[in-house]
């Protein structure tokens, strides 16, 4: 596919600056529009951020979320002090809000959700968070998109000096940094990096894959 145009959902977190910087990298993107409540802070010909603060809610901005190719969802929040309602509503509820807009203005879109190791796809486990992420992964398969495809990364390296927005996820980092390369190498297919989930992405939306849900190993494997 060439000229691929792409639309992005939480771009300025960790995982999404990853993303968003392959993307303007790969000669193959024309363009990339990002949406939320903040700008990215970029300055690239081919990309535009729309600012929504509302991202439970679409009809107002219709008219600019047409005419995509491909979708790489990577919004996303700890769960640790939220209670199950509160989780539900930040992570399934605002995700299948966007989803639904997007199934129903672009069908042909390839449909791209970073989820995590460990979701839950029974539904039924003991670990809230993994239990709402997996009735989410469910439904997310459901839609009538293109093709829709769920990441499951598990610890992800953050490259070119990109940062988490949560203050105690810096910390680990910094702390872990000068292993984590060497981790990577001990325990193949566990660790992936921001660089290798953009590159698995747009490999995903051009080509496709022989399964919807991609673990970390998958992962390294579509972008070597």
């Amino acid at each position: 596919m060439s000229g691929m145009r792409v639309l992005m959902f939480g771009a300025t977190g960790m995982v999404g600056q990853g993303v968003l910087r392959e993307c303007l990298l790969d000669s193959g993107v024309a363009f990339v529009q990002t949406v939320g409540r903040t700008p990215t802070g970029l300055a690239n010909a081919k990309l535009r951020d729309l600012i929504h603060p509302d991202l439970w809610h679409y009809g107002a901005i219709e008219g600019d979320l047409t005419g995509f190719d491909a979708c790489f969802f990577c919004l996303g929040t700890a769960s640790a002090g939220k209670g199950e309602d509160e989780y539900t509503r930040v992570t399934y509820d605002l995700t299948m809000a966007a989803a639904q807009a997007l199934a129903r203005l672009n069908p042909h879109m390839t449909f791209v959700y970073v989820s995590g190791a460990g979701a839950d796809g029974s539904e039924q486990g003991r670990v809230m968070w993994a239990r709402v992420r997996g009735r989410l992964e469910n439904a997310l398969q459901r839609l009538p998109f293109r093709r829709v495809y769920i990441f499951r990364p598990g610890v992800i390296q953050p490259l070119h000096g990109i940062q988490s927005k949560t203050k105690s996820y810096r910390l680990l980092y910094r702390l872990l940094g000068p292993v984590l390369p060497l981790l990577r190498r001990a325990f193949p297919g566990r660790i992936t990096t921001t660089e290798r989930i953009g590159r698995a992405m747009l490999r995903v939306a051009r080509y496709g894959a022989d399964k919807q849900i991609l673990e970390s190993r998958d992962l390294e494997e579509l972008s070597a």
